[in-house]
């Protein structure tokens, strides 16, 4: 396991599992969603562990990138993965991710479909005009473990527990200097009034790499029906009782679905 933290910023900080097996292809790279950092893959990443080695990055203006030297949407976050990518000689790569995180993914994959293996898209930013502006944004500005608390709640289904210390570690997180007001200012970026900037579905179903996506039908934050009527080509597994985070809560079936998309049987 490798943790770095760059002080010439060639790349985004990231921390790298190896596969306790043979690895055959590309590495799997994980990348979160607003307002997270990569501590968000722990347990994906362990899982992933048998079969497959990983890479989950700090995008920027979260965790260790939060003084990134330029922050921003998705289209800012995916320059800034694909210059990591390439810093690192990664190729071949699994992408993973999750919300914000889904749409810096699918624009990589985009802009440079040379690098990309795969695409595993879970509640995808971009997906739709759609989004709970009100919560990213109250979600952006709060530092007080009580109303982190709340807020949190609502990104997971009804009947999920919330971990206290989830809470606790956002909270902390987001008491550093200059954290909270970065959010804001990435949120301010993703939203436009009151709906989210959208990506051109029809050009990822262009794309030749398998895609999935995944979607909870409790998701509060984007709209489970953003899954509906995607191109026949995109693989789509919505469950049930599953809210916006669904490599926390189904931790078990994300990983099987990643290894489907890299080929793992």
């Amino acid at each position: 396991m490798t943790e770095l933290r760059p002080t010439t910023r060639p790349h985004l900080p990231y921390k790298e599992l190896e596969a306790t097996t043979q690895d055959a292809g590309g590495p799997v790279v994980l990348l979160h969603g607003f307002g997270g950092d990569r501590q968000t893959w722990v347990n994906i990443q362990t899982a992933l562990a048998s079969r497959k080695r990983s890479f989950a990055f700090d995008l920027p203006g979260h965790g260790e990138a939060l003084d990134w030297p330029t922050i921003g949407n998705a289209g800012v976050a995916a320059k800034a993965v694909s210059q990591s990518l390439e810093t690192l000689a990664l190729t071949n790569v699994h992408l993973v991710g999750h919300s914000m995180g889904g749409a810096v993914a699918a624009l990589v994959a985009l802009k440079n479909p040379e690098l990309v293996a795969s695409l595993t898209l879970l509640s995808p930013g971009g997906f739709g005009p759609e989004i709970n502006h009100r919560l990213l944004r109250r979600y952006a500005a709060a530092t007080d473990v009580t109303e982190m608390e709340i807020l949190l709640e609502q990104f997971f289904g009804w009947e999920f527990r919330l971990p206290k210390f989830l809470a606790i570690t956002a909270a902390e997180s987001r008491a550093r200097p200059g954290a909270a007001a970065t959010l804001e200012a990435i949120a301010e970026e993703i939203i436009d009034g009151s709906v989210q900037k959208t990506l051109p579905r029809d050009e990822l179903a262009e794309l030749t790499m398998p895609i999935k996506v995944i979607w909870g039908t409790q998701d509060r934050v984007l709209p489970t029906r953003q899954a509906h009527k995607l191109p026949g080509v995109v693989a789509t597994h919505i469950f049930e009782r599953v809210g916006h985070m669904a490599h926390l809560e189904i931790p078990k079936e994300v990983t099987r679905l990643i290894f489907q998309n890299a080929g793992v049987r």
